[in-house]
């Protein structure tokens, strides 16, 4: 399976409480900080829902 990197840019302050757990689902704690992810569904699904706040790169 392919890798991702995802990379938070925006703070999850005024976020929704839901976007605020699903950062978090994605190993994301503070501004700038990366986890490298599997491509699977359920992945770009989260990635999906919280698109504004962060950065997506191929690894």
């Amino acid at each position: 399976m392919a890798q991702i990197k995802v990379t938070l840019l925006r703070s999850t302050n005024d976020q929704v409480k839901s976007v605020k757990a699903t950062v978090a689902a994605l190993g994301l704690k503070k501004i700038r900080s990366s986890n490298i992810l599997e491509d699977t569904p359920a992945n770009l699904g989260q990635i999906k829902k919280v698109a504004h706040l962060v950065k997506v790169e191929n690894v």
